[in-house]
């Protein structure tokens, strides 16, 4: 009985944060929707000086029908609402497993929201301001004497989707390495071991999400094995520090 009883308590706090996420979630999607103007105008201007740029000053992308505008507003209003979302999402699965953790693991995971948002952004401004580009301008410069290029709208968020959203997976890398060293299950002598192995994939990644020429996928691949080492460096350091906890706890007793 008391069994069912945690059962049915554990699948009501769950359903508590999943209520409590998906309601903000809609709340920061309506403001996207609200403010969609302002924010289309912001990437608007981006794309304006790009094509300026180039020589082929665009004011307006181009719509194939209604729908095209209705998923321009749904993805840019969808991409505002994640990022909102995303330390509420982090702080309810903590209020969620917060009952089976120690006061130390409690303090140290609930440590990790505010990075998780920050590098989640940053991942997204590096792959927008940095990478796009980059990666805009040659396939532009690509086809521009053999096509007329049209800019769809739909085509182009796409394309800034595309870029951007692996980046801000990408910058998570190291705070999920550091929480997971803190757990004991990752360590930094097995990050160095595979690390050639990891180069290798993160090569290939570089490759998927960039154009066909070997700069460019160098160029794309660089920040992800940067990141790879970032994450080998952070290990280590909390893992040091565990080791110089533990030594302490022996020396005490």
């Amino acid at each position: 009985m008391d069994k069912e009883m945690n059962v049915t308590e554990h699948l009501g706090e769950l359903r508590k944060r999943l209520i409590i996420t998906i309601s903000v979630f809609i709340l920061f999607f309506v403001g996207g929707f609200i403010f969609i103007e302002e924010i289309f105008q912001f990437f608007m201007q981006g794309f304006q000086e790009r094509s300026k740029e180039l020589g082929n000053e665009i004011t307006k992308l181009t719509v194939l029908g209604p729908f095209d505008v209705l998923w321009v507003y749904i993805t840019l209003a969808s991409i505002i609402a994640v990022a909102g979302t995303l330390p509420i999402l982090c702080l309810q699965v903590w209020l969620f497993i917060k009952p089976a953790l120690t006061p130390k693991e409690q303090k140290l995971s609930l440590s990790y929201i505010p990075a998780i948002f920050l590098l989640f952004i940053g991942g997204l401004s590096f792959g927008y301001f940095l990478i796009q580009p980059l990666i805009f301008d040659f396939l532009v410069a690509l086809g521009e004497d053999m096509f007329t290029m049209m800019f769809t709208a739909d085509k182009y968020f796409s394309f800034l989707l595309r870029i951007t959203l692996p980046f801000a997976v990408f910058f998570e890398i190291p705070i999920i390495v550091m929480f997971l060293t803190s757990l004991g299950i990752v360590d930094p002598g097995l990050l160095r071991k595979i690390r050639k192995y990891a180069y290798f994939v993160l090569i290939i990644i570089g490759t998927i999400i960039s154009p066909p020429d070997f700069v460019l996928q160098i160029v794309v691949a660089i920040p992800l094995i940067i990141l790879y080492e970032v994450s080998i460096i952070l290990s280590s350091v909390v893992a040091r520090k565990q080791a110089r906890k533990m030594e302490d706890i022996s020396t005490d007793s």
